[in-house]
């Protein structure tokens, strides 16, 4: 026997007629809405669940800039064309190719942070920090540890230091990278520039 088809009508409780809108309707309206409760949940329970575990505020986040993006160079062409302003601060090559993602990354690519002491960063990291000012976290490498603790960091496709790089402090650190994965953050990066378009008109 043929169960009848399930429809919005044949629902005669309230929270049923609403499971049937969310998860079975097939309507722009129902869509807006599940993209809606995608983002909160996702903002307000998984990834504070994720930063309890992880131990920081940044449990997962996207690169919205091309700061460490080696620009499709190989590491030999790459460390030809930078290696000497960090052989001059005392990395040389052969360290640098055992530093987390020594051929950089992308914009639009996403990691997976872990919280960390600043005591315990060491070069070669890749940080994510604050800035005041700045509305996205700065996600750049760890190039020295300051006598006083304060760490400076530098962006592989940046030509220098930007200068609140010279003494980042240890509050200022949201965590380490520990985890990467390729483009998935674009959806963030074309909303904030979709935004800033709007903000600066």
């Amino acid at each position: 026997m043929e169960h009848p088809k399930c429809t919005y009508e044949t629902h005669k409780t309230k929270p049923g007629k609403l499971w049937h809108f969310l998860a079975h309707e097939d309507s722009w309206a129902s869509f807006v809405v599940d993209a809606i409760l995608v983002v909160l949940i996702g903002k307000f329970l998984f990834l504070p669940g994720l930063g309890l575990v992880f131990g920081t505020d940044y449990p997962l986040v996207a690169v919205v800039s091309s700061s460490m993006d080696h620009q499709g160079k190989n590491f030999e062409q790459w460390w030809f064309e930078n290696g000497k302003w960090y052989e001059e601060r005392g990395i040389t090559r052969i360290q640098f190719e055992t530093f987390y993602k020594p051929n950089g990354f992308l914009k639009g690519d996403v990691f997976v942070v872990l919280g960390l002491d600043g005591a315990k960063a060491k070069v070669g990291d890749i940080l994510i920090y604050n800035v005041e000012g700045r509305a996205d976290p700065i996600i750049h490498r760890v190039i020295a540890i300051n006598p006083d603790g304060t760490i400076q960091t530098k962006g592989d496709a940046n030509y220098a230091q930007i200068p609140f790089e010279s003494a980042v402090r240890k509050e200022q650190i949201a965590g380490k990278a520990a985890a990467w994965a390729p483009k998935i953050g674009w959806v963030k990066v074309v909303f904030t520039e979709l935004m800033g378009a709007v903000l600066a008109k």
